[in-house]
């Protein structure tokens, strides 16, 4: 019972209707989160410093872009160049999205599908945007008929699974991990629930870095030339 009480994605979660729009927990927490990042992106890029002494906020947000381009670098062999916003951006949001699980009442939008899906499909989109920005729109097409032409069918079915792939998997491991938790809470003191909680930042941190990593060897194996060894964009063992 309490299992079936507990509410399976924030879209259950209705706040009102105002205007007649159904407003739930998914679109309030989704735009509060974006307004959180849109005001902390101007906050630290206001006032950015050159030369050898800057402020500590600085020399974080030098320290995490340079990591998001070093490990871009490695999965796609290449500067990420215009990549690096785009995945950085969806990386940062994910992460934020499951780390403010901590705050008490907090609702991740990534434990909703409709959520989960629109990340999947704002990568699906962006891999054919920066393919034909990188290859042009011949050669990217050509590789739908590689290694041959009757294997245009199962590349468009790969693409459309890999969408979905991202979508149900990110969805899947948030959703249960803070369903888990708030029937711990329920059963068992505070440590057990506390440990858990512990384990579902872990789990969120490492579930926004794969969905980063797996986005970022899309776009670079559409963005690759024919003429590089298809190696080059193949990552290291991902963590499942």
């Amino acid at each position: 019972m309490i299992a079936l009480a507990t509410p399976i994605s924030p879209d259950q979660i209705v706040y009102g209707e105002p205007l007649g729009l159904r407003l739930n927990a998914t679109i309030a927490f989704t735009w509060g989160l974006i307004g959180f990042m849109a005001v902390g992106a101007w906050l630290v890029t206001r006032r950015l410093q050159t030369g050898p002494e800057i402020p500590r906020w600085q020399n974080l947000l030098e320290v995490v872009i340079g990591e998001m381009q070093r490990q871009m670098r490695e999965i796609a062999g290449r500067d990420p160049g215009r990549e690096l916003p785009f995945i950085g951006t969806i990386f940062l949001f994910i992460l934020l999205s499951n780390v403010l699980m901590v705050v008490p009442g907090w609702q991740p939008p990534t434990g909703s599908l409709s959520t989960t899906t629109a990340l999947a499909l704002l990568v699906f989109l962006a891999v054919p945007a920066f393919g034909i920005a990188r290859r042009g729109p011949i050669g990217y097409l050509r590789r739908y008929l590689r290694p041959s032409p009757l294997m245009l069918p199962f590349n468009i079915i790969a693409e459309l699974s890999r969408t979905l792939a991202l979508a149900v998997r990110l969805f899947g491991n948030v959703m249960s991990g803070t369903r888990v938790v708030a029937i711990l809470l329920a059963l068992v003191p505070l440590v057990l629930p506390v440990l858990m909680q512990l384990l579902g930042l872990l789990t969120g941190v490492v579930q926004a870095y794969i969905f980063a990593v797996l986005a970022m060897v899309a776009i670079a194996s559409a963005s690759r030339p024919e003429d590089e060894p298809h190696d080059a964009t193949e990552p290291a063992a991902v963590p499942e």
